[in-house]
């Protein structure tokens, strides 16, 4: 039975006959604040709602015309296979006709439907996201990022004015709450970290403009945004209707997915999915605005369930878990924004040692990012990280720059509170003691993870080694010797046998 309190076009589109079609036996209706959206069986088609909130306005018919072709168009950049047509509704009478020309009432978006167990939230909720497919998700939104659009107008929108607009409204909107989901002391420090931000990293924000991370791009790039159907990882759903919502730093996307798996407790998930997208990007830097993003889109999640608290309509029992999830999601926005104890690791070993795969495995208990030479050096020359280098990418004068940037990315980073994994072969003193003076001048605790395995061993993994970064060959190997640790390196080494179970020698530095 149709909702008669519905509009009569989208009772109508609830009827199996509006479409020129088959559908399916019972047309779903999912209603959002902005849209209505029926489910036919292979197509879904988007209604947007005639409201203005102020941050969305679809209050005209010209309005609703004008972004429904906006999101098919920006959709397809990265779910195209989903987003079909932008198509007209008229009316006749009291009947509504689909893609009519003629007496125009209002618009739709016409999608291909998936199934719902697509959704990367449910692969998740069913333990089913695996770490193999957060690799290729890093790498999708990698490609998604460094084509996105970027000019002179979008840089503007990474200014700390506007940037800081929106934090400082969901202070304003969430007073009410505390006492509620959030305490005072989480309210207090999270407006004074950001606050202290603003005041003190204007040069940084600068940087990322300058540096051209200020990006068109997704805007709501969480996991119930993305599917994996036929094959693909598609990123569908993209905000079309608010430019300062949409014109973001990329790590303002990233910070999405990055909330998702660690308000969950998948701390590791996030960190092998955060050091595969830097690694793919090279923008390592973007990691310091990192936790401003993640506290921000944590504290708008946790805003949102919180309006739940007000409405007449929700019963005590749907409030008080609102409460419970937003509590969740306010303190994960304190959380991420506290101060952290840096710490930094150089792997050390020849090639096929195990240094990547140990480099992995502590990224993920610590949790912590790893940093691998291979794409640093890669980065360097401007070249994408999985094309082989020529013989000319391991000069000795490139493998200096490459230690040198390394180190330097590690150090900076474990000061802002990251456990950094430099992933390199770090085989001579000179290379190592990079690593420990920048340590010391950045009084950082420094562990040098020794990764050895016999002499046949390596050669067979370097042998099967496929589909990585790393170029090295058996006759690299052959090449290769590890000088001796000094005397003054031994306390800081740790030696991992790398054939033997990685757990019990792991629980030793972690």
């Amino acid at each position: 039975m149709v909702d008669i309190s519905l509009p009569p076009l989208i009772q109508q589109m609830l009827q199996p006959e509006f479409y020129p079609h088959p559908v399916q036996d019972s047309i779903q209706l999912i209603q959002t604040h902005g849209s209505y959206v029926m489910l036919t069986g292979d197509f879904a088609y988007k209604v947007k709602k005639p409201v203005d909130f102020g941050f969305l306005n679809y209050s005209t018919l010209e309005l609703r015309k004008h972004f429904c072709a906006a999101e098919l168009q920006l959709n397809q950049r990265a779910a195209a296979p989903i987003y079909v047509a932008a198509l007209p509704i008229s009316q006749q009478g009291d009947r509504y006709e689909l893609d009519t020309p003629e007496n125009v009432v209002e618009y739709t978006v016409k999608m291909r439907q998936f199934p719902q167990s697509t959704l990367l939230s449910h692969l998740f909720e069913q333990g089913d996201l695996t770490e193999d497919l957060l690799r290729q998700l890093a790498e999708a939104i990698a490609a998604f990022h460094l084509q996105a659009a970027t000019n002179d107008y979008i840089q503007t929108f990474g200014t700390v004015e506007k940037i800081r607009q929106s934090i400082d409204e969901n202070y304003d909107q969430t007073v009410g709450f505390i006492g509620g989901p959030q305490t005072q002391q989480q309210f207090d420090e999270t407006k004074a970290y950001t606050d202290q931000f603003f005041a003190t990293q204007q040069e940084l924000l600068q940087q990322r403009v300058d540096q051209g991370k200020i990006r068109a791009c997704h805007g709501d790039l969480h996991l119930n945004n993305i599917c994996y159907w036929q094959d693909e990882l598609l990123l569908f759903d993209c905000i079309e209707f608010n430019e300062p919502f949409r014109f973001v730093d990329v790590m303002f996307d990233i910070a999405y997915i990055i909330m998702d798996l660690t308000v969950q407790g998948r701390a590791d998930l996030a960190a092998s999915f955060l050091s595969h997208y830097v690694e793919h990007t090279g923008d390592w830097a973007g990691l310091q605005v990192l936790p401003l993003y993640v506290s921000r889109q944590s504290y708008v999640r946790a805003k949102v369930i919180s309006f739940l608290l007000g409405d007449p309509t929700v019963d005590d029992a749907a409030k008080q878990a609102a409460a419970d999830k937003a509590a969740k999601y306010y303190t994960l926005a304190w959380s991420y924004i506290q101060p952290q104890s840096g710490q930094l690791f150089a792997m050390a070993g020849l090639s096929g040692a195990g240094k990547s795969t140990v480099a992995q495995e502590l990224a993920r208990r610590l949790p912590g990012v790893y940093v691998r030479s291979d794409a640093v050096r890669k980065h360097l020359a401007g070249m994408p990280i999985q094309q082989r280098g020529a013989d000319s990418l391991y000069t000795p004068e490139m493998t200096q720059k490459t230690y040198e940037r390394l180190v330097q990315l590690g150090s900076e980073l474990a000061s802002q509170g990251y456990s950094i994994i430099l992933d390199a072969k770090f085989d001579r003193v000179a290379t190592r003691q990079l690593a420990i003076a920048q340590a010391a001048a950045h009084q950082l605790p420094l562990i040098i993870v020794h990764c050895e395995a016999p002499l046949a061993t390596l050669q067979q993994r370097v042998k099967e080694r496929s589909g990585d970064i790393a170029d090295a060959t058996l006759a690299i190997l052959e090449k290769q010797h590890l000088e001796p640790f000094t005397s003054a390196e031994q306390p800081s080494v740790t030696t991992i046998d790398t054939t033997q179970p990685l757990s019990p020698q792991l629980a030793t530095i972690v």
